[in-house]
């Protein structure tokens, strides 16, 4: 009979970091029910949710996943770089997970209790590596993102380290990179991910791809028939750990606090596929001219709408979003009068919940990697419009290569100060609103894609259970 096994899975910050985790736990522990899982909880000196949310999710877990809470950081956000301050925030936490680690392994050395078989850490916390060389035990990425932005971490590093070529010089260049996980050249300029136009951004990831090639195995947040062509685009030269595809790991738990009740009640009373839900993230927010565009779009549409719109958090201060405590302020005077009874702004949404909901006809979202799984197990189009991080990437994957999103601003930086005009906006709603358009048709097919890929048999069923398999050798 084969030994019980223990994985420590360390998610990196953030609410949506800690779900797609505690997502890939549960699959596991589902698998095989000689796998134990400690997670090891970082927490932010502010959070993107409602209070209790993520203690209420983690509390009706498996009694083999179990949540260790790290002592928090104290860490000066105010004018300090975000990618220096994600940086700072992972290594000020080996330590305490170390100690986490020395408790775990100590408490009991019965011969009942699970070995310690690796650490599973998310794409940002590979100093973390060093920890668990020092235990002697094999760790494993878990990459929260796609394997389109995967390859690209990996080419951009080859071509740093073999070539000595900065990427950073793309800032502003209309050059085109053609890079193998994509289909079509990227244009650089508009769809690198800020943090490789960025210096110390480009280092940071550099290093993380380079770190990566250390570890045993990466499980990818995707599933073959979404991403087949990065996929195979990332050889097994021996330079490159092997990649489980095992997604989507998603949460789709129904949030059920009064505010959600509330928001899909006003849903249950508007007809299937009709209404057009604006949702930007945990981190996403606009200024008040870009507001008013976007009040400006929707009202000259006509179109039914959910939009969860959110006050920025003070310039230079790295911090989430929060709610408006009076929406007035911000819009077009008159504009929640005129548009009652067909329109709804709100502040913080139940993401899940309204994707699911028969009344949501498009989605006009940022197209964080989360978000973008989640519109396609529900089958809902996106209308990308991209903000920070890999977003602009993964619009151009959905549009471009896959053809399963329309474009309102691929190339929009939530840092540059552009302002989208309402034309462009109401174009872009209009066409995700499209009842019979190739890209909803495509949606369709995927969502059926998506789902089947997780059942006994499918793509990412078969991935997990290559990747338990080499945990018991």
């Amino acid at each position: 009979m084969k030994k019980a096994a223990e994985l420590v899975l360390i998610p990196a910050l953030g609410v949506g970091h800690l779900m797609s985790a505690v997502e890939i736990a549960k699959l596991l522990v589902a698998r095989d029910d000689q796998l134990f899982i400690t997670v090891l909880i970082m927490k932010l000196p502010f959070d993107s949710m409602p209070k209790g949310t993520v203690d209420a999710y983690t509390d009706s877990m498996s009694q083999r996943i179990k949540f260790v809470d790290l002592p928090e950081e104290a860490i000066e956000t105010r004018g300090i770089n975000p990618n220096l301050f994600i940086k700072f925030f992972i290594e000020n936490h080996k330590a305490h997970v170390k100690d986490a680690i020395n408790k775990l392994t100590e408490s009991d050395q019965s011969d009942s209790k699970p070995r310690l078989a690796g650490f599973v850490i998310d794409m940002f916390c590979t100093s973390m590596i060093d920890v668990a060389n020092e235990f002697g035990v094999p760790t494993y990425i878990f990459f929260t993102s796609s394997v389109g932005f995967l390859g690209l971490m990996f080419h951009l590093q080859t071509v740093h380290d073999e070539q000595n070529k900065d990427c950073t010089k793309f800032k502003d260049s209309d050059a085109e990179l053609v890079v193998p996980s994509f289909v079509n050249p990227l244009p650089t300029g508009s769809v690198l991910p800020g943090m490789f136009l960025d210096q110390h951004g480009a280092a940071e990831f550099i290093n993380h791809a380079r770190r990566f090639r250390e570890t045993k195995g990466i499980l990818v947040n995707t599933f073959m028939e979404l991403e087949s062509h990065a996929l195979h685009s990332i050889s097994d030269d021996g330079k490159t750990p092997p990649l489980y595809p095992v997604g989507p790991t998603l949460n789709l738990k129904s949030d059920d606090n009064h505010e959600g009740s509330e928001i899909l009640k006003w849903l249950d009373d508007q007809p299937p596929s009709c209404v057009v839900f604006l949702c930007f993230g945990s981190m996403g927010s606009f200024g008040e001219d870009q507001v008013k565009e976007i009040a400006c779009a929707l009202e000259h549409s006509g179109l039914r709408f959910l939009w969860s719109l959110r006050q920025a958090p003070p310039k230079g201060m790295i911090a989430l979003p929060s709610d408006y405590a009076d929406h007035k302020g911000v819009l077009p005077e008159g504009f929640l009068n005129r548009t009652v009874g067909i329109g709804k702004v709100i502040g913080w949404a139940p993401q899940v919940a309204i994707l699911a909901h028969r009344a949501i006809g498009g989605f006009v979202s940022h197209c964080g990697w989360n978000s973008t799984l989640e519109s396609l197990w529900h089958g809902v189009p996106v209308a990308t419009w991209p903000m920070y991080a890999e977003q602009q990437l993964n619009a151009f994957q959905l549009v471009r290569d896959l053809g399963l999103a329309v474009e309102i601003k691929m190339s929009y930086r939530r840092d540059d100060q552009v302002v989208v005009n309402a034309e462009e906006i109401e174009r872009g709603i209009k066409e995700v609103m499209e009842h019979d358009s190739d890209q909803r048709k495509r949606v369709k097919e995927m969502s059926e894609k998506c789902k089947k890929a997780l059942m006994d048999g499918g793509s990412s069923h078969s991935a997990l259970g290559r990747f338990i398999d080499q945990l018991f050798p």
